[in-house]
């Protein structure tokens, strides 16, 4: 059993879908990206999405794209991530590193699953890769017992949706819509259709991503989703403080929130 996996199930036992949090690691600053995830950890959030500095986030909107641009040029590389997650996993959620594949193919397959494993990691979320030129992460993967997390998206037909889900481990990530990752004012009908054609193919929990940003929203994705997985308004939250100090704050105050609108999604 993976790390996340006994965490998405004592959520299913309370009734509940789990909340994930997405901050990369660097921004504003290295020590106050993780103070703000573990303050995630704190205040209900479950498992927490590491992100990994890229100069080409393909799948990230323009709060994250700046996010990560500023913790590039303060000098954040993949192994700060690793240290992010250490400190996740002290703080008591499963981490999961959501990197781009040049990162990790730079780094090294084998080196990177074994020093997040080393780490209390719990796996990787690929947005940019494929199941199908996925083989040296599924053997480094299943090496060190490592979840590996792909995503299927409203394009994907039934027989991917299948194929997809048989790769992952942990959970299948369900992209909400064809754009990238930010704040949305609804969430797109597209990603309850997409959870009830995916289900259809898997018995892996669903978590929902792309366009949450508050309580309501989260509410609304609970009652159909796993799991409901929000970025944008956590940076947004560390970009608008007035200080570090107050943006780990205002995270902590943002997981509260967003953790009773999970809770109230299937009352």
């Amino acid at each position: 059993m993976s790390s996340v996996s006994p965490v998405l199930a004592q959520a299913k036992a309370e009734g509940r879908a789990a909340l994930i949090g997405y901050l990369p690691v660097g921004f504003p600053d290295h020590d106050t990206s993780i103070a703000a995830m573990v303050a995630m950890v704190e205040n209900g959030v479950d498992i927490v999405e590491v992100g990994v500095p890229y100069s080409d986030p393909l799948m990230d909107g323009p709060v994250i794209q700046h996010a990560v641009e500023s913790s590039l040029v303060a000098g954040a590389r993949p192994r700060d991530a690793i240290v992010a997650a250490e400190a996740v996993a002290k703080a008591g959620a499963p981490a999961l590193l959501m990197s781009y594949w040049n990162l990790v193919d730079r780094y090294g397959v084998p080196k990177l699953a074994a020093d997040l494993a080393n780490a209390g990691g719990a796996g990787l979320i690929t947005p940019d890769l494929i199941p199908e030129e996925a083989a040296d992460w599924v053997a480094a993967s299943d090496e060190h017992g490592l979840d590996r997390v792909f995503l299927v998206a409203p394009s994907s037909t039934d027989g991917r949706l299948a194929m997809t889900a048989a790769a992952c481990r942990g959970f299948v990530y369900v992209a909400s819509t064809m754009g990238v990752t930010g704040v949305r004012t609804t969430v797109n009908d597209a990603a309850e259709v997409l959870v009830r054609r995916t289900r259809a193919v898997t018995d892996l929990p669903l978590c929902v991503g792309l366009g949450v940003s508050n309580a309501e929203q989260a509410s609304q994705v609970a009652g159909f989703a796993d799991g409901v997985i929000v970025g944008s308004a956590f940076v947004r939250a560390l970009a608008d403080a007035p200080s570090s100090a107050a943006g780990v704050r205002a995270v902590a105050e943002l997981s509260s929130k967003l953790a009773e609108g999970v809770r109230a999604g299937r009352n």
